[in-house]
């Protein structure tokens, strides 16, 4: 792809390296940007700067939050002892649509994955446990994708807390093998929270 200008050349370099923008589409939003007046493409700059710089990861969840303490960990409302285990941001998201959970959540930041190169130390797995060992939390619930990469890390995560004395479940296989959350409809989402079923049931029967 030729350009006439250098200072183009470069902001399409660099919107291309989004997930799912090609180059194509990346000169398509760089030259919609300069058409806009040029505040409009400096309140998008400021607000990219500002989350990039201001944003936090909760201290209890590790879920992305504005404060120290994200709204659902600080809220008094939910249900301090029910845990729903999720991989990210956009799973916490996911389920929050679903308006079914009334819990909190604890985000791992991924899903073990030995040919990624992800272990067990690499995620937040070990606040997860000193969180169950602190005999608050009642009921854990896996809601991972139900790939290889999710089933491992939950059986890693219940290895190391089935001695506890919580209910350990795992959302009831609405969500397709293979399925990520995020794709999931409320509906179906909601539901498979509502009828989890306990972890030991997954495996024990295969």
């Amino acid at each position: 792809m030729e350009f006439s200008s250098k200072l183009i050349e470069k902001a399409v370099n660099e919107m291309s390296q989004l997930p799912g923008i090609g180059k194509r589409t990346a000169l398509r939003l760089v030259l919609h940007l300069l058409k806009q007046p040029k505040e409009q493409t400096g309140f998008l700059s400021q607000a990219l700067l500002n989350m990039r710089e201001d944003i936090k990861f909760c201290k209890s969840c590790h879920n992305i939050s504005d404060t120290e303490v994200c709204e659902i960990c600080a809220n008094s409302a939910r249900n301090h002892q029910l845990i729903c285990v999720v991989e990210d941001i956009r799973d916490v998201m996911a389920i929050e649509n679903t308006g079914q959970y009334k819990g909190i959540y604890h985000v791992l930041g991924g899903k073990i994955s030995p040919i990624e190169g992800v272990g067990p130390s690499q995620l937040n797995i070990s606040s997860l446990v000193e969180k169950v060992k602190s005999g608050i939390v009642k009921e854990i619930i896996f809601a991972l994708s139900s790939t290889m990469e999710g089933d491992t890390t939950n059986f890693y995560i219940y290895k190391q807390i089935a001695e506890s004395d919580i209910v350990i479940s795992t959302i009831a296989r609405g969500i397709s093998v293979g399925d990520e959350l995020e794709y999931a409809d409320e509906v179906t989402l909601g539901r498979s929270i509502l009828h989890r079923i306990p972890f030991e049931k997954t495996f024990k029967n295969n």
